[in-house]
């Protein structure tokens, strides 16, 4: 059987709880073959152990659909997949679809996090997790309810397993004590990857009180900085909780343990406390594999009531306090340091009540699991194809590469062209191509691959769109020339729309806190000059623009009101122009044409105006009748040596990366709305036309350098790789990337 998660020596929970149940399902049959699957969030890996036999970096989407296939050519009976959000790449860990909806033997998920109140993203994932899984594992009772009630998913295929525990002996004073601490010291512990999120803060500010009536407590923080964390903001977090002891006069009290421990280190800390606590900050933790460790060890625990925690310590095993309230919790600390015998006795309860949760008990429940699993696999196997067919049907995407992005970016910003692969001074820089790339760029974090150097290219596009923007007209200018000199005081219509949609994107999606500040001030800042614009295409964009503003800024009814406005000028204009066999808002089809359509359905979507909807896939549809090559299939955009004027005929050349971009996203859009998977399907095909499913049977994209070709003509294709097709080609990739494993397939 396999094993789906983080491994160790990977730092973190759910890499401990994998390698764990791996130890504890050979402890229960020694001669059961179980490896690992490990889930990589850098590069280079980890130095793993001989049981993880195949590794999947994160971001790596075609990764997924090989570690299917080796599962699927290994002769493995069972999959246990550990499902956190947080550890797979994609929109919220989407990515994973794609390897689950490909196996070819049962499949039993373990789930880490269940949100009473999903969005719609994880609610679908676990919900497509449920249809592809035997079983679905959870570690509490309210997770049972939740998946029942929340996501509909039947009690039979629900099973209730707790974490596992390891099995340390009940010691009044235990000898491992005299490692830590003086025999006339009290030691309170909290242990785990450190981040905001543990609200430690709350302990500190409780200490002066319990230091005040027991001077001899000792306050153990054990655990090193969230290995995220500290690659995004450092030590910051460690560091305040030291300046506020210091501030409060208990720096002497608190030690910090800022190492990841090994098992054995570990219980010996815990096996040494004399009180455990986990201040968290809100009760949305569904389980808590610390909490499961003291409790198993028959800790005397004090806690906030998250969820776990209510469960956990219900019947006297445990105290809770209230959220973010220091007195209360140095009040139930203080009155337990006062009554040992109570302390004794909350000890003995909990300590009895996880004796079933031992590692060997939880590795007997999960054989037990995969043997019903398999059973119901072979009674019912269900509709998936057959494994020869799987590459047919979702073929392999090409790696996200931003290579010949990176290489056409300077301290300035973008530039605009390239002679062939070589980045073209001449022309400097744009406002266009700038918003693109920011775009891009967060996209591809939100996606996973979310490292420094993808932060530092968002920073230029930024601060290139921030010196663009004209305080004094409330416009941006547009082109720059190498040497930094603005060439206008203000640019186009279409700049201006598109630097606010990529604004939007970072203020509603962004991660950098300074970048998200920046770019939400600069987007309020640039809103007015909406009121006058008549361009169809300016509106489009500045709506794309706030409906990513609006996921981050939902209560901004300023703003939803002008998303209205601008929908419903854009829907005027079609009705204006618009008939059954024109199906379009000028006299003339040109250029970014499917970004018309893409906004009416997001505004549309975004007010719940089901009419505004209904528009835009009906223009979708008109795009699509006529720029699907009928006999061929593929995708056939109009090309701009003359356009399609209403009266005249369709120009086949030269046809433009932009436009394919523009119809994946529109189909993307048109995804949402509906849930109609031929929008993906149109999508796809949209998309390959960079990959030579065109008129000429020719690749635009450039695996080797990762650029696009700038057009494709009447007698081959422009070999010049500059800014706009490439950053085309990048943003159509992101999309399907997006799509891909949140499809029902």
């Amino acid at each position: 059987m396999a094993l789906i998660g983080n491994y160790l020596p990977r730092q973190c929970g759910i890499a401990t709880f994998t390698t764990d149940l791996a130890a504890a399902i050979v402890e229960n049959d020694p001669d059961i073959d179980c490896f690992a699957v490990a889930m990589n969030d850098r590069q280079e890996g980890y130095e793993y152990p001989p049981a993880v036999r195949f590794q999947i970096n994160q971001s790596k989407l075609n990764d997924y659909s090989r570690a299917a296939d080796y599962l699927n050519t290994s002769h493995v009976d069972v999959v246990c997949l550990q499902h956190e959000y947080g550890i797979f790449g994609g929109q919220r860990g989407s990515f994973i679809i794609e390897l689950a909806r490909s196996l070819q033997m049962p499949l039993v998920t373990t789930l880490h996090t269940l949100l009473r109140d999903p969005g719609p993203l994880e609610h679908r994932i676990v919900t497509e997790l449920g249809q592809l899984s035997e079983t679905l594992v959870v570690m509490s009772e309210r997770g049972r309810k939740f998946l029942r009630e929340t996501y509909r998913v039947p009690d039979s295929k629900i099973t209730l397993i707790h974490h596992g525990i390891p099995d340390i002996p009940f010691l009044d004073q235990d000898p491992c004590r005299s490692k830590f601490v003086a025999d006339d010291k009290i030691m309170i512990l909290t242990f785990g990857l450190l981040s905001p999120g543990k609200g430690i803060e709350y302990m500190v500010d409780a200490l002066p009180d319990i230091v005040r009536a027991h001077p001899q407590v000792q306050y153990f923080v054990v655990g090193a900085t969230h290995p995220h964390l500290k690659a995004e903001s450092g030590e910051d977090y460690r560091l305040s909780l030291h300046h506020r002891a210091e501030q409060l006069g208990v720096a002497e009290n608190i030690i910090f343990y800022d190492r990841f421990l090994d098992r054995d280190d570990l219980l010996e800390m815990i096996r040494a406390a004399d009180l455990y606590v986990t201040p968290y900050l809100n009760e949305a933790q569904i389980v808590s594999g610390t909490l499961a460790y003291a409790l198993g060890a028959g800790k005397a625990v004090v806690s906030t009531p998250y969820w776990h925690a209510q469960e956990m310590l219900a019947d006297d095993r445990g105290r809770l306090v209230p959220f973010k309230d220091p007195r209360a919790l140095a009040a139930t600390v203080n009155e337990l340091l006062e009554c040992p015998e109570e302390r004794y006795a909350m000890r003995t309860r909990a300590y009895e009540y996880c004796r079933p949760m031992v590692m060997a008990e939880m590795g007997r429940h999960y054989l037990e699991a995969f043997t019903a699993a398999k059973a119901r696999y072979v009674q019912a196997p269900g509709e998936r194809p057959a494994l020869e067919t799987l590459g047919e049907r979702e073929p392999r995407l090409p790696q996200i590469n931003l290579q010949h992005v990176r290489l056409m970016t300077d301290g300035t910003g973008m530039l605009q062209h390239a002679k062939y692969t070589v980045p073209d001074r001449a022309h400097g820089y744009c406002v266009d191509d700038n918003a693109r790339a920011l775009i891009a760029v967060n996209m591809a974090q939100a996606l996973g691959t979310a490292d420094a150097p993808l932060t530092e290219l968002s920073a230029i596009y930024l601060s290139f769109l921030d010196d663009a923007f004209n305080h004094d007209t409330g416009r941006f200018r547009n082109f720059m020339s190498y040497d930094r000199k603005w060439l206008e005081q203000t640019g186009s219509e279409d700049a201006h729309g598109r630097a606010l949609w990529a604004l939007g994107v970072v203020a509603g999606h962004g991660f950098n806190q300074g970048q998200v500040a920046v770019a939400t001030d600069l987007f309020r800042d640039a809103l007015p000059a909406l009121e006058h614009f008549p361009d169809s295409r300016a509106i489009a964009f500045s709506v794309l623009g706030i409906q990513a503003y609006l996921l981050k800024n939902g209560e901004d009814h300023e703003v939803r009101e002008l998303m209205k406005t601008l929908g419903d000028r854009l829907r005027n204009r079609f009705r204006q122009y618009a008939t059954d066999e024109w199906c379009w808002h000028e006299e003339t089809l040109t250029y970014d044409n499917g970004r018309l359509p893409q906004a009416l359905m997001a505004c549309g979507r975004a007010i719940g105006d089901d009419d505004m909807v209904s528009l835009g896939l009906r223009v979708l549809t008109w795009l699509r009748d006529i720029q699907i090559d009928s006999p061929g299939g593929w995708f056939s955009p109009v090309g701009n040596h003359g356009w399609y004027p209403r009266s005249g005929t369709r120009a086949q050349y030269d046809q433009q990366p932009l436009e394919a971009a523009a119809m994946v996203a529109a189909c993307a859009e048109a995804h949402a709305c509906t849930g109609d998977d031929e929008w993906v399907q149109l999508a796809s095909t949209c998309f390959n036309w960079y990959l030579g499913n065109n008129d000429q049977r020719i690749k635009l994209y450039d695996h080797t350098g990762g650029g696009c070709r700038d057009g494709l003509h009447c007698n081959g294709v422009n070999e010049n790789r500059g800014a706009e097709s490439t950053l085309s080609y990048v943003l159509s990739l992101l999309d399907i990337y997006n799509l891909r494993g949140l499809t029902t397939g």
